[in-house]
């Protein structure tokens, strides 16, 4: 009977009195190891009052008794690291960042600059599992030294932002020193945890994605992506879109990381040249998240055995030869086009950017006019080779006649027809394959433009005469419009300079046109300026083919060489 009294009244006083709810919980684990589950107030990204813990004690030997006592909690402040580059915001509550500003990059959705963490969400809150036990961090509030800003300035040392917190009841302490450089986005991340009587597995939010930035939300929605780098089976991409439930990724993992279509936001393990797989980040929990393209990324990483851990966090631009220099491939987060191409469009890539930039700072000219520049070189680089093909052409139109007459007499015979055919091309120095090779020179270039413009940086928000942004499309569709005309134009005066009219050039004179310059529409600006310039320079190379063209016809049908 007294028992059964005992426990009716801890149970009704349980529900008749429940604890406040609006009131954060400390998150603390009590001698059993025990775990009070933040409420929906002290959630992360939250604000976070004052208010009372509840602190449920059992003592095994003695029997059950419950008991409460109220602990005022400080009331949550921001911590604000700024320097040259970027400008960071902590909450005291967790340590946790809820703002990570670029501070040389515009947004191009409204005022203000780039901002990475979205609204209501933040990253590098952490939480200690133990055994079946976990303890979540993100909710408690620490100590921060200094407690309100830090600021640095070029040429300074690094700084160091200090958080600390202690359970007086658990007896738990978690330390946290996060390293800035003034002329860096990487910070170094360095912690210890203490009175936890065991090995314990650190667990640390990446955060629910990075924000829209640009001013083509769909084009952008389709970069967000997680991208995780495995220590064997390498880089792989996954877009948050495709994110629809839980699900666990296992490591280890040199780095995980979300990106957008400009910006990433990493961590990275500290490993250096160690194998040991404890030196890596461990596995990956996945999960969806409120809002179309989120998804909630935290990633494991095993405490040494004195309980400390550490990682370094990057949160900047796709800078190519900045994130090359962190190694790990991490410059392969948003790579250049798709993996079978990457080989060939890589390389590329960086000498057509190596071109840009050196045209761009050395006559201190706008990307428009260096792209403008850039199309008019390559088509003077082209023109021996472009002359070379479209004589390879004419050359095949004296010999066609030749090629008919071989063909109609050893049709039944294909040994013997493909003897006749290989001794006309010797005795007439003609190679089919000339006129076809050169022409499919600019076809590489035109792709690595395509990756350029979809994710250089260095690109990004750059106007020019009407254009907004050379990196998006254009907003009154004139260059795809001019680019269907230009190609229209080029391929009209070469009909014009055929000796018998092809049936299949005429229509592909009208549809090819139209056809590219619909699929143009979506495509970057910068890309339909180089392509509509590229061939406004090809004109007069084809008009001087032309003419060739109608004197190899006047002395084919007898005439002085002047045009029919």
């Amino acid at each position: 009977m007294a028992i059964g009294l005992m426990l009716a009244v801890l149970v009704g006083t349980n529900l008749l009195f429940p604890p406040v709810p609006d009131a954060p919980v400390a998150g603390a684990p009590g001698p059993a190891g025990t775990e009070t589950e933040p409420p929906a107030a002290g959630a992360p990204g939250q604000p976070v009052g004052t208010g009372a813990v509840e602190v449920s004690e059992e003592d095994g030997a003695a029997g059950s008794q419950a008991e409460t006592e109220a602990v005022e909690l400080p009331p949550e402040s921001e911590v604000y690291v700024e320097g040259p580059l970027y400008r960071y915001v902590f909450s005291t509550y967790g340590a946790r960042l809820t703002r990570a500003e670029l501070l040389r990059f515009p947004s191009l959705q409204g005022e203000g600059v780039v901002q990475l963490i979205p609204d209501g969400s933040s990253g590098l809150g952490h939480r200690i599992v133990m055994g079946a036990d976990t303890v979540d961090l993100r909710g408690v509030p620490f100590e921060a030294e200094p407690p309100a800003r830090l600021v640095l300035h070029d040429g300074d040392d690094p700084a160091v932002l200090r958080f600390a917190y202690q359970d007086s009841t658990s007896g738990l302490g978690v330390e946290l020193a996060y390293t800035f450089r003034p002329d860096a986005y990487l910070v170094e991340v360095e912690g210890r945890v203490t009175g936890t009587g065991q090995r314990p597995l650190l667990l640390t939010d990446l955060g629910e994605g990075l924000s829209f930035t640009e001013a083509d939300s769909t084009a952008e929605a389709r970069m967000m992506a997680y991208v995780v780098n495995h220590l064997q089976d390498g880089i792989r991409a996954t877009p948050l879109a495709r994110v629809t439930e839980a699900q666990v990724i296992n490591g280890p993992f040199f780095w995980t990381a979300f990106k957008s279509k400009f910006f990433v936001m990493a961590v990275l393990s500290r490993h250096g040249s160690s194998e040991r797989q404890d030196d890596y980040l461990g596995g990956l929990i996945v999960e969806p998240a409120q809002g179309q393209y989120r998804a909630r990324v935290a990633v494991t990483q095993p405490l040494t055995a004195d309980g400390t851990f550490d990682f370094q966090l990057f949160a900047g631009p796709l800078e190519y030869a900045r994130l090359s220099a962190l190694g790990d491939d991490l410059e392969e987060v948003n790579p250049y086009g798709y993996r079978f191409i990457r080989p060939v469009v890589r390389p590329m890539v960086g000498i057509i950017m190596f071109c840009l930039n050196f045209l761009h700072n050395t006559l201190s000219v706008g990307y428009g006019w260096v792209l403008i520049l850039f199309g008019v070189l390559m088509r003077v680089l082209l023109w021996p080779l472009y002359m070379k093909s479209m004589r390879a052409q004419m050359a095949q139109m004296r010999v066609q006649p030749l090629l008919k007459d071989i063909q109609t007499r050893h049709k039944d015979n294909p040994e013997r027809l493909q003897k006749e055919m290989m001794k006309l091309y010797k005795e007439h120095g003609f190679n089919p394959l000339a006129g076809c090779l050169p022409m499919l020179l600019p076809w590489p270039v035109l792709i690595a433009l395509f990756f350029v413009f979809q994710n250089t940086i260095e690109l990004r928000g750059v106007a020019f005469l009407w254009l907004p942004d050379l990196s998006a499309r254009d907003p009154l569709y004139i260059l795809p419009l001019f680019l269907a005309a230009s190609m229209f134009l080029l391929q009209f005066i070469s009909f014009r300079s055929m000796d018998q009219s092809n049936p299949q050039m005429k229509m592909m004179m009208w549809i090819m046109p139209f056809f590219f310059g619909f699929m143009f529409m979506r495509f970057a600006s910068g890309l339909n300026l180089y392509y509509a310039t590229a061939n406004i320079a090809t004109i007069p190379q084809q008009i001087i083919v032309a003419r060739e063209r109608r004197k190899v016809r006047a002395v084919r049908v007898g005439g002085s060489g002047d045009d029919p």
